[in-house]
């Protein structure tokens, strides 16, 4: 697929972003869910050949490339690897599925009620890398955890300063300021930052457009002028702690947003399941994240 090709793709496809770009202090923790436990490796390398395996397994899986992953969410070194004998985005492109890559350096202490992204000193060569890796987008994410508006309009600012950057470089920025499912002023919160979204993306130059990452809206139906802006190529949800079945439900309640679940969809894989249950049950999964989806 060229450009042209991936933002079709992402505009219109019937189905969801599958999220595999779990890093750093998230990989232990994704690896016992997937059965392999923390005897089975030492150091940071064999840390992620086991998680790169498990994600080539996703990846080379029949239902995987069924047509209803239409994105999938990378970490660097996934990027870096080979699936099925190929580069990453090649077997991932080569399956019609486009890729994306997170490029964010995990989240700052918490201020004003938000975590912005920590400084991204290594931004402009992994952008640089990934163009020539033939990734479509990015994805970073910060977090709203408090209905703050000085933490709302600081989250929001940086996202879009960022993406201003990956625009420049040739690539679709996701943008994410994923609001705390927990938090207790979640309706407050969101109206605050659906209206700096709004702002932001009313002043982005004529031509240029961005997706946006947000958490499924306590208010249903509350982002649809997202969803509708001319300048947005697609609202995606993440499933931010909810369960499966309730993310889903969730989702399918406000329309025109798709899913980009990491472990809604990954979390009842295991390593010691055969081929057939193995595709069996991430089958399943991924009818039922398209489903919600659509």
């Amino acid at each position: 697929m060229n450009t042209r090709e991936m933002t079709d793709r992402i505009a219109t496809g019937q189905g969801f972003i599958a999220a595999l770009d779990q890093s750093g202090g998230s990989t232990p923790k994704a690896l016992r869910g997937y059965g392999v436990e923390d005897s089975e490796w030492s150091g940071d390398e064999a840390m992620f050949a086991q998680i790169h395996a498990m994600r080539a397994r996703v990846i080379t899986s029949p239902c995987f490339g069924s047509g209803k992953v239409i994105g999938a969410i990378l970490f660097e070194r996934t990027m870096d690897g080979m699936v099925d004998g190929k580069p990453t985005a090649d077997a991932l492109k080569d399956r019609g599925i486009v890729p994306f890559i997170k490029v964010d350096e995990g989240l700052a202490d918490e201020a004003d009620g938000v975590q912005l992204m920590k400084p991204m000193g290594k931004l402009p060569a992994l952008l640089e890398k990934s163009v020539a890796s033939g990734m479509f987008g990015t994805k970073m994410r910060s977090v709203v955890k408090a209905a703050n508006p000085a933490g709302i309009a600081a989250v929001v600012a940086q996202q879009f300063e960022v993406g201003q950057q990956i625009i420049a470089a040739g690539l679709m920025p996701i943008i994410e300021p994923e609001y705390d499912i927990t938090a207790a002023d979640r309706v407050e919160g969101e109206a605050m930052l659906l209206a700096e979204i709004l702002k932001h993306l009313d002043a982005l130059p004529e031509g240029q457009q961005v997706m946006l990452k947000l958490s499924i809206p306590a208010t249903a139906g509350l982002y649809t002028p997202l969803v509708n802006h001319p300048k947005v190529l697609r609202v995606v949800a993440l499933s931010g702690g909810f369960s499966t079945d309730d993310a889903c439900s969730r989702l399918s309640h406000n329309p025109g947003m798709i899913a980009s679940f990491s472990r809604g969809l990954l979390q009842d894989l295991r390593k010691g399941q055969s081929d057939a249950e193995f595709n069996t049950v991430l089958g399943k999964a991924i009818d039922q994240i398209a489903s919600a989806s659509v």
